[in-house]
């Protein structure tokens, strides 16, 4: 596969944030120097007005005391607009828990904002808000500055870029993983047409007939506990055996009326 070509400026400002961080990283900087090397990335890698789109201690009110986040990334400052998404921040090489994330996922909640990204500025990771009952967190995607290729972190860092964000590109991210789910494929998976066609490819691939069971129970072997999960609330339309058997039987019967040596096909239809 040919190596995709980065433009020199965007794989050069990468390459010079990853040394920032690494420098910061060795020295075990606190806090505050984190924060300044993660606005040196939105400014330089991500194309951010660092004056007018980074809200550094942004103001969460609330029922009690006004809590702060760490930074807010806000392209419209109109009245009563929010932030396109907040960031909790974490010094350099302080791991990132699932107590930062629940911090950050309550200030977002208190504002109604459905983006939450989470960094120590080597380790990244964006996470959407749904607004059920009760809310649900769902990390989208993650990178580490320090060991993922420059070509991968361009395309991870345009996600919560300047352009990306000016044109609603989070809105379409989530659309796109939002169907993209486990349960809507398995749901395209385990349909009856999709069924037909894997026994007739395997048929045709290895001159085995397989049954629709069969393949179900390959599918189930196939995942994960999450995605099992998922397939158990799936309800699975599989062929009637009596309707099958009636029609492997007339197709054997039409196949003995052919010519001598040439091969039977099962028939799938309504299998």
């Amino acid at each position: 596969m040919a190596r995709q070509k980065l433009d020199k400026k965007v794989r050069k400002a990468i390459l010079d944030a990853r040394k920032l961080i690494e420098a910061i990283a060795k020295a075990d900087g606190n806090e505050t120097e984190t924060r300044k090397h993660v606005n040196y990335i939105f400014g330089t890698v991500m194309g951010y007005d660092i004056f007018s789109h980074i809200s550094s201690e942004y103001a969460i009110p609330g029922a009690g005391d006004t809590l702060h986040c760490d930074i807010a990334v806000q392209l419209d400052h109109k009245e009563a607009s929010k932030p396109d998404f907040l960031v909790e921040l974490k010094r350099v090489n302080m791991d990132i828990t699932s107590k930062h994330l629940r911090q950050a996922a309550s200030y977002a909640i208190d504002i109604g904002c459905e983006w939450v990204l989470l960094t120590n500025s080597k380790e990244w990771k964006l996470y959407h808000i749904s607004f059920g009952k009760p809310p649900q967190t769902k990390l989208i995607d993650s990178w580490n500055l320090i060991n993922d290729d420059p070509v991968i972190l361009a395309d991870k860092f345009n996600l919560i870029g300047y352009k990306n964000i000016k044109k609603g590109g989070l809105a379409r991210l989530w659309e796109k993983r939002n169907v993209l789910t486990a349960r809507n494929i398995l749901k395209a998976i385990l349909s009856g047409e999709s069924i037909k066609l894997i026994r007739r490819d395997l048929k045709k691939a290895t001159d085995v007939t397989v049954s629709p069971e069969e393949i179900v129970g390959a599918v189930r072997r196939m995942l994960n506990e999450s995605a099992l999960g998922d397939m158990e609330n799936i309800k699975i339309s599989l062929p009637d055996k009596k309707q099958r058997k009636r029609k492997s039987i007339s197709k054997s019967s039409e196949g003995q009326r052919e010519p001598a040596g040439q091969p039977v096909e099962e028939a799938v239809n309504g299998s």
